[in-house]
Parts: structure tokens; sequence; C-alpha cells
């Protein structure tokens, strides 16, 4: 079993930067892909971003230029790095792992509050 988890979330004004992580129990290394999902009240949850084990990188287009995502593997976490947000952003962020053989992991989330 694989654990995920968040943190790094909290209380930003607009304009401002948080940056998440998600640390892993094992190596991330096993993971075809990575990824960071956000879910709004009253709305689905939405792919923001997500890495692959070839350095493939995708953005959803609302973060596109304002969030990078990032691996450290000796440190087994992924991290979203995100600039310039807006209320908008706020939402419950999810990391998210999958394995080539498709099995699926989750993190608890952690609260992402845009606001003045």
């Amino acid at each position: 079993q694989v654990q995920l988890v968040e943190s790094g979330g909290g209380l930003v004004q607009p304009g401002g930067s948080l940056r998440l992580s998600c640390a892993a129990s094992r190596t991330i290394t096993m993971f075809h892909v990575m990824g960071w999902y956000r879910q709004a009240p009253g709305k689905g949850r939405e792919l923001v971003a997500y890495i692959m084990s070839d350095g493939s990188i995708d953005y959803a287009d609302s973060v596109q230029d304002r969030f990078t995502i990032s691996t450290d593997n000796a440190k087994n976490t992924v991290y979203l790095q995100m600039l310039s947000l807006k209320p908008e952003d706020t939402a419950v962020y999810y990391c998210n792992a999958e394995t080539a053989n498709s099995h699926f992991y989750w993190g608890q989330g952690t609260q992402v509050t845009v606001s003045s």
C-alpha cells in the first residue's frame, strides 16, 4: 500500500503564492504518472497538472503559466508551485499517483483558500 500526504495549503491573498507538497510513502519512481487535482465547493474534481515518468508535463488551461509541477525523487515528493493565485483557485487540492498497471492512489487533500 502507498500513502500520499499533502501539505502546504492555507489562506492567501489574491496575487499570492503557495507551494503544495505531496510526500509518498514509497519511491515515486514506481509511478507512471503523478498529478494534482482540485475540487471547489459544489464542483467536480478537475485535473490541475500532471507529470509523467518520462518527464512530460501538462497543465489545465486555467493554471498554465502560473502553476509549476515538479518532483524530487530523493524525497519521494511531488510539488505544485502556485503563483499569482486567484479566488477561483480556491479548492481542496489532491495529490494523485498512478502505476503502469493502473493502480490509483489519492492523498487526503489540502485546502487552498484565496481571499482578501
